[in-house]
């Protein structure tokens, strides 16, 4: 088992080194949207230059950071499926030849950052595949083992094989092996299980990385508040519990309340300048646990515009939902999208992202506007955000619960989701009937789905899963 190190005098020589002097971030980072590309299912062909010829719409859709899942060689012992799990790695150092040469990848980062893209690598610390080059070239001690000496792995992650941050010596090779890539003008990494790492060696290494390269970003796959010191470590981590806490919200289980509390416990946890990666679906989510059509109904789109007002978000999008991919993708088989035709949900995210970078209030981090909630009717997020002037007012409407008989009938048809996807079942606990609401924030605003004007005072009313976003002219 791992245990936690603590190497004080290591921490302590690093914690003088300061990522920016004057900000917490680079400047690029707040009001910056993260795309998660799968691309191994990005196109037919599943390669580098596959993504390459989807840059420009990517470009349209307005997005800045593209997360590249794991694209370096993978192993072949153990390995699930038929080409198996990006997440175990036999060289951290080469790339994968599913996806082409190294030279294809070096032409893609070139592109992007042509474009104006930051490209950011996913990093698996915490294991490797069995047939690792570690596994050959490094002593036993690499490696965590059992009393029989067998490397072992966790969870049901049978195709890996767990590294031991015990000894120092791994430190040292992964700061390298990241390395490598920065040096090859990658802008940071998402570092994947980053909380199953032992903390002292993200202390260990980052800082000094964080001054070697000021400008890049970092994300922790955890949500861990000793990983939230953005001048040393992480400039975000992931906001699960907020994740979680929309799919409940959507289905009916959670209410607003427990959404507002939620929000005051994640700032008194974490320090105001700390980004939080939100969602609504990524690549574990999407084949394990289901779309988003799946996992919040309706609702789905409510739930993104919160990920991308709420408080300290940097929102993420995942390979196909700005065409309201309504399947689950495959993991360890090629499973690829198709068909990239513009629709309304290309439209939709492409306003999101708008929203974002247009509007102050919704800085990310230290940055963006408090939150002030509003009185609303049960059921009803309400609430707005405001710095120098900039005023935004995000409302929606997650209806009322009831009990289950009461609505056993109710129409799945509605307009918030895929033809022929089943709204998730609890989701079927919402009164279906609007709701009006008057707005009392005098003044012009714009709504900015609808791009109409707005006088408040106004009344609006909402059926569950509908919202509006109002900005102040």
């Amino acid at each position: 088992m791992k245990r936690i190190l603590f190497t004080l005098m290591v921490v302590a020589g690093v914690l003088s080194c300061s990522k920016k002097p004057e900000q917490y971030h680079p400047e690029w980072t707040y009001n910056s949207v993260v795309y998660e590309v799968n691309v191994r299912q990005f196109s037919p062909e599943g390669s580098f230059k596959g993504v390459e010829a989807q840059l420009p719409r990517l470009k349209d859709l307005g997005v800045d950071i593209l997360w590249l899942m794991p694209m370096y060689e993978i192993g072949v012992e153990e390995r699930k499926g038929t080409l198996g799990s990006y997440y175990a790695i036999s060289d951290y150092t080469k790339v994968n030849p599913e996806f082409g040469t190294m030279e294809d990848f070096e032409q893609l980062l070139k592109a992007a950052h042509a474009m104006g893209f930051k490209v950011i690598l996913d990093w698996v610390a915490n294991q490797t595949a069995p047939d690792h080059v570690w596994m050959r070239e490094k002593p036993a001690d690499f490696y965590e083992r059992d009393a029989n000496g067998n490397a072992i792995w966790e969870y049901d992650w049978t195709d890996t094989r767990s590294l031991n941050y015990e000894n120092q010596a791994v430190w040292a090779a992964q700061d390298q092996a990241m390395r490598f890539w920065l040096e090859k003008g990658v802008d940071g990494f998402r570092c994947d299980a980053a909380g199953e790492v032992p903390a002292d060696f993200w202390y260990g290494i980052l800082p000094k990385m964080n001054e070697d390269y000021p400008d890049i970003y970092l994300l922790a796959e955890a949500e861990r508040d000793n990983l939230a010191n953005p001048q040393e470590t992480f400039d975000a981590n992931y906001a699960w519990e907020l994740h979680h806490l929309l799919n409940g919200l959507a289905q009916g289980s959670k209410t607003v309340d427990d959404l507002k509390d939620y929000v005051a416990r994640d700032a008194a946890r974490f320090p105001k300048e700390a980004f939080r990666l939100t969602f609504t679906s990524n690549h574990d989510e999407n084949s394990w646990s289901g779309t988003e059509f799946e996992r919040q109904g309706a609702a789905a789109d409510a739930c993104a515009v919160l990920c991308f007002t709420l408080p300290n978000s940097q929102p993420m999008i995942y390979t196909g939902q700005e065409i309201g991919l309504s399947r689950r993708l495959a993991f360890f088989e090629k499973d690829p999208i198709t068909d990239w035709s513009p629709n309304e949900y290309t439209a939709f995210w492409k306003k999101l992202v708008e929203l974002k970078h247009n509007n102050p209030a919704l800085l990310a981090g230290e940055r963006g506007g408090d939150i002030v909630w509003w009185d609303a009717p049960e059921g009803w997020v309400a609430f707005h955000r405001e710095v120098k002037g900039n005023m935004v007012i995000v409302i929606a409407s997650f209806g009322q619960a009831q009990p289950q008989e009461a609505v056993s009938a109710a129409s799945e048809a509605d307009g918030n989701r895929p033809a022929g996807e089943t709204v998730a079942e609890p989701f079927r606990n919402l009164q279906a009937a609007p709701i009006t609401m008057t707005l009392n924030l005098l003044g012009e605003y714009t709504d900015v789905f609808k791009g109409t004007d707005v006088t408040i005072p106004a009344q609006i009313t909402l059926a569950p899963g509908e919202y509006m976003v109002l900005v102040k002219k």
